[in-house]
Parts: C-alpha cells; structure tokens; sequence
C-alpha cells in the first residue's frame, strides 16, 4: 500500500507535462505553417500579375490548413482570367477587325455569339464573387494573417469585380449595336455597294437609317475601351 502512493504522485505531474509539451507542439506546427503562408501571400501573390499561382505539393504541406484559405483566392482568380480570355477578349479582337464598313458583316457572328455569352458570364462572376466573399466573412484568422489576407483579397477579388461591374454592361451593348449596323447592311441585299473604304446607299432614307444606326458606336466605343482599360489595370 504504501509503494503506491509515490507513483500516484509523480506519474500525474509527468502526464500533465507530456501533454502541455505535445500541444505546444501542435501550436508551433500551426504557427510556423501560418508565418509561410503570410510570406507567400506577401511575397508571391501580392507582386503575381493576372493568373495567380498553383500551389506545389510543398506548399501545400508547408500552408496546411490555409490552403482552404489561399483556394478562395485562387478560384475567384481562375474566374476573372476566364472572364477576360474567353468572353471579352474575343470583343476586343472583334471590335479592332472593323476597320471599313464591310467588316460589320463580317464579324457579326463572332460579335453575336460573344453577346450572348456575356449575360451567363455576368452572372456567373457574380455567384463567385458572393460565394468569395460568403468564404471570406466566414474565416477566423488571427490578428497576424487576417490584415495579410484582407489586402490579397482586395487585389483579387474586390477591384477585379468592381472592374468588371460596368465592363461587361458595356461589351453587351457595344455588341449589340453592331451586330444591328451588321444586320442592316446584311438586309439590304445587293443594293449596298462598298467603294474606297465606305458604303453606298440607293436612296437618302437607307443611307438615313444606316446613319442613326452608327451614330451612338463612337461613344458606347469609348465607354467599352475605358472600362476595357480600367479592367486590365487591375487583372494584370
């Protein structure tokens, strides 16, 4: 009976020890993870230009569990390069195709096709912007990482969408302006007559019509073009 009590007594201290030196060690781990991702995010996603990079295998082991953190970032990001390359860089290529007035009909189709694409996108940039920003409010960073983060967050994800906001309203309308100039050179059949880089109308209330048709490009052009310009300055 009385050999038990010196190990009641000692074994509890050192059991408590073992575990206060285990938990430390599990924070350490986590603290060490969390000053790498905090370089990362400083060092390589601040200063990346429009495509943000894809994590290594090392990395991610080095990030742990703010890798789930860094993919709100990053698929937001995949979003916003698919925006520009796949719905409006195709108007822009289009849009710098007109260069005389027979060019109208020839870019109609890539014109109307890229209108009708510009509707899903929108809305699909907005899902991801909420289900971004739903991601965001819903992490518990500490003190250190979360100004860190707020600041990529920004450059990623909040001026990209407020960019886009009027971008693509603009390429809709541009679009579908000149794809009815198109359409209403394509009506006229035979009696349109393309001669030195401009058009020929048999009569005053064709050429009228084609006139009133023309008239708002030049602005919706500038109003495209500055939001074309205000979107790249913050995706590149």
């Amino acid at each position: 009976m009385v050999t038990g009590k010196p190990c009641s007594r000692w074994f509890a201290p050192l059991a408590a020890l073992l575990m206060v030196v285990s938990l430390s060690g599990c924070f350490d781990k986590e603290g060490d993870q969390r000053k790498a991702f905090i370089d990362f995010l400083q060092n390589t996603a601040m200063r990346s230009g429009e495509h943000l990079p894809t994590l290594t295998a090392d990395q991610k082991k080095q990030f742990g569990p703010f890798v789930s953190d860094y993919a709100i970032l990053y698929g937001y990001s995949q979003q916003v390069n698919q925006a520009m390359d796949a719905g409006l860089r195709p108007v822009v290529d289009s849009v710098n195709a007109i260069r005389v007035p027979q060019d109208y009909v020839t870019q109609r189709e890539p014109l109307s096709q890229s209108n009708g694409a510009l509707g899903v996108l929108s809305q699909q940039l907005q899902n991801a912007k909420m289900q971004a920003d739903g991601a965001h409010s819903a992490l518990i960073q500490g003190d250190e990482l979360k100004p860190v983060f707020d600041k990529v967050y920004e450059k990623v994800v909040t001026k990209p969408a407020d960019a886009l906001q009027p971008l693509i309203p603009a390429a809709q309308i541009f679009t579908q302006q000149l794809v009815q100039v198109a359409d209403f050179i394509s009506q006229q059949g035979t009696q349109v007559s393309f001669v030195s880089n401009g058009i020929q109308f048999p009569t005053s209330q064709q050429a009228s019509q084609y006139n009133t048709l023309i008239g708002p490009l030049a602005a919706q052009h500038q109003a495209f073009s500055q939001a074309w310009g205000a979107a790249m300055a913050v995706t590149e």
